[in-house]
């Protein structure tokens, strides 16, 4: 088939285009769809083009209009504000029934998704996130379904303090022996004494015997909870050696399940970055990705871990999966993408062309054709994040019949994942998930795209409250509890999960296990962490919890009131002294920088930031739309001027340069021109009222789509 014609002076980063079913596709993704992803699947290329050129055809009309409608109802709730402007609260309950913004809950129902993995419905315990677009990642977070304890408590700050430099240290040993031998007596206790005192391998009997399920070569498997444990035997190794029985290692089943990211954590704006996440999603399906990597000065390879066998108490062979069950998030409805121009040359909606693509990579583990399985239960796993309302959900879930019948899939095989991380959403969840009943696996809370949300619905509402304050507002509690109860409600119970959001500190371990216990004793089945090791510390508290205990006892009780849910945090700026005001200011206009410096110059889309205090915290487009948000609410109010963000921008960029100085790959912000890194902060700030819901998305990538072209 014949290209189309070279790319314009428009499209910079666009590759030749390849015609396919009148879609004008860039040559690179036809190149990968047509040689890499369709052998195998079963699906011709023909029937994929022409079926995508009609899912597009179909669907680009109604997202626009779901679009549309977002934006009917933001201006009718910021007319409601400039019509009452000393109200000091959000639209009332009646108002937002009346626009349409409310809907009545359906009547009671209970989801029927079928052909679940245990590890989704009923089986509770820790979730990663990793970006798409990191290979190495990605096979390290598929890999963390088992980790040491032992690594965990040592390596980190979980005892209180960290690993001085240098070679093992037996008197820290000592103290991680202790950890996890408490830990075991909590988890899975011996009949008589300790498991501190234990002597002899073979002389182990538990209080509960149906805990022992295995053995392997010098080590015992072990179950509670339904999460597993293997306690390794080795008393020539240095931690074996400073126990009696020679205990070398406790290993927890930790990361049960991944999502590979799509959305938040990458920064994909053109053809060639889109492939190069697919194609690690591929690599992943298929069970053959490998990434290498220098270390020390030698080069190592990581490849996915093999399934664990051992034999069970009833002689028969017990094989256990060697890696987390991976999901994929795909994008919302928001974004279009230059990968694919449609008939009349414009660009398609991101989140179809992802529906499509990342279910035909699935088809390969559906057909057996990958290397481990993924998927035993024959499921694709989908996350669909920023959907506002029912409408929306229904709309995603209309999509993934279409996405079916193109691939040839039986329906509901394709199952959806709804983040409740938008207030309508949250507002409306019971709606939401009858929308999505039948398919349905997941909804999870996500405090800061909904603190987002929250900001930018009621901008005109007057100043809010600083971010510490936030976080103890009314709304956010109603808003966790009322996601577990109203997904027990919904039967979420041996069918899909209940998650919590993510631990944004990963080095401060002693703090995560101090607090994010809560999580799990709400009911909620999973949690995210930001590490493999996060996993395996936050897998404890799966232990020390009974999830399904919670979880009915949830069920009895009732579902908090929605009128805390739109309780608006606002703020009261006689209380806000200027240093206090001015640090606020400091706060959020350095972690804008610090993350948008690396999005824009480096395409890194999640990573480490420091804070304002030195303190690294896990950052991506939700936090940065929390902080973007809140200044230019500020900036709306008064609260700062226009001269006192332009003099704070200029003094957190030093700050963020001197932060980033040992990044040869860094280039710094303060005192240059024409830094399209400072340039994109700014704007995000200046022009966030105008933003369609606050998103970062539209300027972060016409910026790093400049900035691409600059290099």
């Amino acid at each position: 088939m014949a290209s189309t014609a070279a790319p314009t002076h428009d499209e910079p980063l666009a590759s030749a285009r390849v015609s396919r079913a009148g879609l004008a596709v860039a040559e690179c993704l036809v190149r990968f769809v047509e040689d890499e992803v369709l052998p195998g699947s079963g699906v011709g290329q023909d029937a994929f083009w022409s079926g995508l050129a009609a899912l597009f055809a179909r669907f680009t009309p109604r997202n626009r209009q779901l679009l549309a409608e977002r934006d009917r109802l933001q201006n009718l709730i910021d007319n409601w504000h400039r019509a009452n402007p000393a109200s000091g609260t959000g639209a009332p309950e009646a108002y937002l029934r009346q626009i349409g913004y409310l809907v009545d809950d359906p009547p009671a129902f209970a989801i029927t998704t079928g052909n679940v993995d245990p590890e989704i419905s009923c089986t509770a315990g820790p979730q990663l996130v990793v970006p798409a677009l990191n290979a190495r990642f990605a096979l390290n977070a598929a890999n963390a379904r088992w980790g040491s304890l032992y690594d965990a408590l040592y390596g980190t700050d979980a005892l209180g303090d960290l690993p001085a430099p240098g070679p093992y240290c037996p008197r820290r040993g000592e103290r991680v022996i202790a950890w996890a031998m408490a830990f075991l007596d909590q988890a899975v206790p011996l009949a008589n004494g300790s498991w501190r005192d234990l002597t002899d391998p073979d002389l182990i009997v538990l209080v509960d015997p149906q805990q022992l399920v295995g053995r392997a070569k010098h080590a015992v498997l072990l179950r509670n909870h339904g999460l597993h444990i293997e306690v390794r035997f080795d008393r020539d190794h240095p931690a074996g050696s400073q126990h009696p029985a020679g205990i070398a290692d406790v290993v927890l089943e930790s990361a049960l399940s991944t999502i590979v990211d799509f959305e938040d954590s990458v920064a994909a704006v053109d053809a060639a970055d889109k492939v190069a996440a697919y194609r690690n999603w591929l690599g992943l399906m298929r069970g053959d990705l490998t990434e290498h990597f220098s270390k020390n000065g030698k080069t190592m390879a990581r490849a996915l871990a093999p399934d664990r066998s051992y034999h069970a108490t009833d002689g028969s062979e017990l094989v256990l999966s060697g890696r987390s069950l991976l999901l994929v998030r795909n994008v919302g409805h928001l974004m279009t993408t230059p990968a694919i121009l449609d008939g009349a040359g414009e660009e398609v909606f991101e989140g179809l062309l992802d529906a499509a693509l990342t279910c035909l990579i699935g088809l390969h583990d559906l057909r057996g054709h990958s290397r481990f399985r993924n998927s035993r239960a024959g499921s694709i796993y989908v996350v669909k994040p920023k959907m506002h309302g029912p409408a929306e959900a229904a709309f995603a879930n209309e999509v993934f019949d279409a996405v079916e019948d193109l691939l040839g899939l039986a329906r509901h095989t394709i199952k959806i994942g709804v983040m409740d991380e938008e207030r309508r959403t949250s507002a409306n969840l019971a709606a939401c998930i009858a929308a999505v009943k039948d398919r349905i696996f997941f909804i999870n809370t996500g405090f800061l795209d909904r603190t987002g949300d929250e900001i930018h619905t009621s901008m005109l509402a007057g100043p809010f409250a600083r971010k510490g304050e936030i976080k103890q507002a009314a709304w956010i509690s109603a808003y966790e509890a009322r996601n577990v109860a109203i997904g027990i409600g919904c039967g979420f119970i041996g069918r899909a999960q209940i998650g919590k959001g993510m631990w944004a500190a990963p080095d401060l371990m002693a703090d995560m296990l101090a607090i994010k216990g809560a999580h799990p004793a709400s009911g909620a089945s999973t949690a995210w962490v930001p590490s493999p090791t996060a996993a395996t510390l936050h897998a404890t508290h799966y232990h020390q919890c009974n999830v399904a205990a919670r979880q009915q006892a949830v069920a009895q009780q009732s579902v908090p009131p929605l009128t805390a849910l739109l309780q608006v945090p606002l703020g009261n700026p006689s209380d806000w002294s200027p240093a206090a005001i001015a640090e606020e200011l400091d706060n959020n206009l350095q972690g804008i920088l610090g993350y948008v410096v690396r999005w824009i110059d480096q395409g890194i889309g999640c990573s480490k930031v420091p804070d304002i205090h030195d303190v690294a915290l896990m950052e991506d487009r939700a936090t940065l739309r929390i902080s973007s948000q809140h200044v230019a609410n500020w900036l709306l109010h008064g609260i700062v001027s226009e001269g006192q963000v332009d003099t704070a921008l200029l003094r957190m960029a030093a700050r963020v340069d001197q932060q980033n100085i040992g990044d040869s790959a860094y280039r710094p912000m303060a005192g240059k021109t024409g830094s399209l890194a400072l340039e994109a902060a700014r704007k995000l700030v200046f022009e966030g009222a105008r933003q369609p819901n606050g998103y970062t998305e539209p300027v972060l990538h016409r910026y790093r789509i400049a900035q691409k072209a600059d290099v």
